[in-house]
């Protein structure tokens, strides 16, 4: 009692005396039916939840893009998702799951990074970017390393050879351009 009176959630008269029908009145209306416990709560619980909504305007429509998101969290973490219906009526529990899984997945994610088990995708990019030209740059100088050596096995001119290699690779090297690198 004298937490509900601190807090606000009854009043107490000018006397400092309690009127027991007004403090369950207002015991009722400030209370949070998800944090009580018991038979008793779960009934007040559904009572509260049926006046509401009978008094309650229309709701907004949720955004099918709501539902999805609880659906797909659930599915992820192995639950029934046959009661998730674009339209209908998403349970509070449900959503709740779904919000705890959220959490446990978002708490798993930063674990993983804390560990370095993930990476950064911006720096995965530059590294990728970085080893792709490095690798592009060794093979345009690699005619002119070998050019030599291949026509002196072949017994043609050395600059002719060059040139053939660096035709040959400019391709090659177009092609692979072409290949794009999906990080996502």
């Amino acid at each position: 009692m004298r937490k509900a009176i601190a807090t606000g959630r009854i009043a107490t008269e000018d006397d400092g005396t309690i009127d027991a029908a007004t403090a369950d009145a207002e015991w009722g209306a400030r209370t949070d039916p998800a944090q009580q416990r018991g038979a008793h709560s779960r009934a007040d619980a559904a009572r509260t939840a049926a006046m509401t909504a009978a008094h309650a305007p229309a709701a907004k429509p949720v955004p099918r893009a709501a539902f999805e998101a609880v659906k797909e969290t659930l599915r992820e973490a192995g639950g029934d998702t046959g009661a998730v219906e674009p339209g209908g009526e998403v349970s509070f529990v449900r959503a709740r799951m779904a919000n705890e899984v959220l959490k446990a997945q978002t708490a798993r994610v930063r674990l993983s990074k804390m560990k370095g088990e993930l990476v950064d995708r911006a720096r995965a990019t530059t590294l990728v970017f970085d080893l792709a030209r490095r690798e592009r740059d060794a093979w345009q100088n690699w005619p002119a390393r070998v050019a030599a050596l291949m026509a002196a096995d072949l017994g043609v001119e050395a600059h002719a050879m060059e040139r053939v290699l660096e035709k040959y690779l400019r391709r090659q090297l177009g092609e692979l351009a072409e290949i794009k690198i999906e990080l996502r």
